[in-house]
């Protein structure tokens, strides 16, 4: 009787074991852009950032006022249908589950929920350290 040697025994022992293991990767680009939602191209921050990651729920029914950004805001719609206008170019566009959106840089908007559904994002700002985001029209 032919003896395998060990290397092959485990080889053929644990492979299989391995293989059921091992997902494979799979990448879904979801967005590709170098302007943002009001078509201002998007810039690279000077100086140190910070990175500020959030989830955002807002009731059905909401509107939210108008507002600014001095520096970039992206937004990962997770549920709900949210609208936002921009006051300054007067462009109103609807983003659903699955939409990233791109915040325009100092421009005025506004935001409501539509339909009868919270939304709910995954917000990431790009900001100087110790500053806010959001601005108020007062």
């Amino acid at each position: 009787m032919k003896r395998l040697p060990l290397a092959i025994i485990l080889a053929l022992c644990i492979s299989p074991l391995h293989a059921e293991e091992t997902a494979p990767v799979v990448v879904k680009q979801i967005l590709s852009a170098t302007k943002n939602s009001s078509g201002q191209p998007i810039r690279l921050p000077e100086g140190n950032a910070q990175v500020l990651v959030s989830t955002y729920e807002i009731a059905a029914g909401a509107v939210l006022p108008e507002h600014k950004h001095p520096f970039p805001r992206f937004g990962y719609v997770l549920a709900g249908t949210l609208r936002i206008t921009n006051i300054e170019t007067g462009e109103t566009r609807d983003y659903k589950p699955g939409d990233f959106i791109l915040e325009s840089v100092g421009q005025w908007h506004k935001a409501t929920t539509v339909g009868s559904e919270p939304v709910r994002l995954l917000v990431i700002d790009m900001q100087k350290p110790g500053t806010n985001n959001v601005v108020l029209k007062k």
